[in-house]
């Protein structure tokens, strides 16, 4: 499942988003939006997980979560094939 994280600062690497998701089962991959002219994280990105219910597991706890002084915004990335 692919979950769209969104509202950490602008330093946050791919590893340390990453980093917030093992304890609840594997991740397959990590992608932050950089901005092309700053070269800084737009604050959000995706993580795909490719257990379903280990990945509706980490929405559901890390949603809202407080980190690095911000909320997270975490939930299950919209198709964007249509």
């Amino acid at each position: 499942m692919n979950i769209f994280v969104a509202n950490f600062d602008e330093d946050t690497t791919e590893d340390e988003l990453e980093d917030l998701f093992p304890k609840f089962g594997s991740v397959q991959n990590v992608k932050i939006w950089i901005d092309w002219d700053s070269g800084k994280s737009k604050g959000f990105g995706f993580v795909e997980m490719p257990d379903e219910s280990d990945a509706e597991r980490a929405i559901e706890k890390l949603n809202w979560k407080r980190w690095r002084g911000l909320q997270l915004k975490v939930s299950k990335a919209r198709d964007q094939s249509r």
